[in-house]
Formats: C-alpha cells, sequence, structure tokens
C-alpha cells in the first residue's frame, strides 16, 4: 500500500461515522467499546505525565472499564493539567487520526495506532487490561497486515470516529462523578460540574472539527 490513499468520499465518511454512532450508543456496542475509550484517556494521563518530566510507575486498566495511571506528584498547575487531560484524552488521539486521514496518509492511522498500544502495553501494570490491549492490538495488526487497501481505509475511519465519538459519551456517562473531577476539585476548589461541562465542550468541540477534516476534506 502507498504511502498516501485518497480520503473517502464525503457520503462514504458520513456512512461509518453514522455507523460508529450506533455503536456507541447502543449498550451491546457500548460495552466493548468503552474499554478502548478508558485505553486513551489512561494513554493521555501517561502521555502528558512524561512530557511534564513525571515518573509514571504504572497503569492499570479494570475489567469494568475503569483505569488508574501511577505517577509520582509535582506543582499544582501540573497536577491540574494531567487530570484534565484523561477524559480528552480520546478525543485528542480522534483528531490526530483525523488529521492524518486529512493529509491522505488514511493506512497510517492503524500504525499509529497499533504503535501506541505498544507503548500501553509496556506500561501496564497486571491487569485486566493486558488481555484487552493484546486483543485490540492483535485486530489492528491483523487489518494492517493482512486485509485489502479498502478495508484499510474503513477501519481507519472507523477507529477515528469511535475516538472522537466515544469520548463525548465517556463525559456524558461518568464525568462528573469521576475520580478526576474528584481530584481537580480538591487542587482548585472548583466543582466536579464544572469540569464536566469543559470536559464536554471539549470533546464536542473535538468531534466538530475532526468530523469536519473526515467528511469535508479537500
Amino acid at each position: 500500500m502507498g504511502l498516501t490513499q485518497h480520503p473517502l468520499s464525503e457520503a462514504a465518511a458520513v456512512l461509518i461515522g453514522v455507523g460508529a454512532f450506533v455503536v456507541i450508543v447502543l449498550d451491546v456496542g457500548w460495552r466493548i467499546i468503552r474499554h478502548g475509550t478508558v485505553m486513551a484517556h489512561e494513554g493521555a494521563h501517561a502521555v502528558l505525565g512524561s512530557l511534564l518530566f513525571r515518573n509514571v510507575s504504572g497503569i492499570e486498566l479494570h475489567a469494568d472499564a475503569t483505569g488508574a495511571t501511577v505517577m509520582n506528584g509535582g506543582g499544582c498547575l501540573g497536577d491540574v493539567i494531567v487530570s484534565f487531560v484523561g477524559y480528552v484524552g480520546p478525543s485528542l488521539f480522534g483528531l490526530g487520526a483525523a488529521r492524518l486521514i486529512e493529509f491522505g496518509h488514511v493506512a497510517a492511522v492503524l500504525w499509529v495506532a497499533l504503535f501506541l498500544l505498544g507503548v500501553l502495553l509496556v506500561g501496564l501494570r497486571r491487569s485486566f487490561g493486558m488481555i484487552t490491549v493484546l486483543l485490540v492490538a492483535g485486530l489492528v495488526f491483523l487489518i494492517g497486515h493482512f486485509t485489502p487497501a479498502g478495508a484499510q481505509i474503513a477501519a481507519s475511519y472507523g477507529i477515528t470516529w469511535l475516538l472522537l465519538l466515544s469520548g463525548v459519551r465517556r463525559v456524558v456517562e461518568i464525568g462528573a462523578r469521576s475520580a478526576d473531577g474528584a481530584n481537580l476539585r480538591s487542587l482548585t476548589g472548583l466543582p466536579r460540574l464544572l469540569w464536566a461541562l469543559l470536559w464536554l465542550a471539549a470533546t464536542l468541540a473535538a468531534l466538530a472539527v475532526g468530523g469536519s477534516m473526515l467528511v469535508l476534506h479537500r
């Protein structure tokens, strides 16, 4: 497969987006997809923590689709940023994937996702996540290595839409009751609901921008 590929038509991109939306909305689909959303959530904590020179000592992903990233503390501002980024993590990864697609590097979404899953796996403590991350990584590898170009392009779009949409659902589902919200309240004195509203605004904005990249590309 070439280094660049032509993006899908607007109709095809919308169709995949509608399919991803149905999967996210239906509980039977969400029970599966939310595990990937938590991977992106905890991965965002770990990546930003590392960029801020925190020592990330381990990541846990649990069977109930919750997780934790353990790292040493730092300044208050850094703690606020690291705590905040988790719930926008899936949306940020989705924006990055949409940007790759917009530039024509459609299949690269699969390989970047596989690389990030590998990094996540290295940082995992023994937990349920060792099963889910390996399963998802294996599926991405099989698609990227053994399927035709059309399937790879469709999968890249699907992954991108799922990241953008699942970020919104996760905030709606648990944002105001989240441990991150409680931590942010203790750090800043601002109520959990305010942080949940900020997460919701950020994820909706990411969905709008990322969706336009996928559908209204030039």
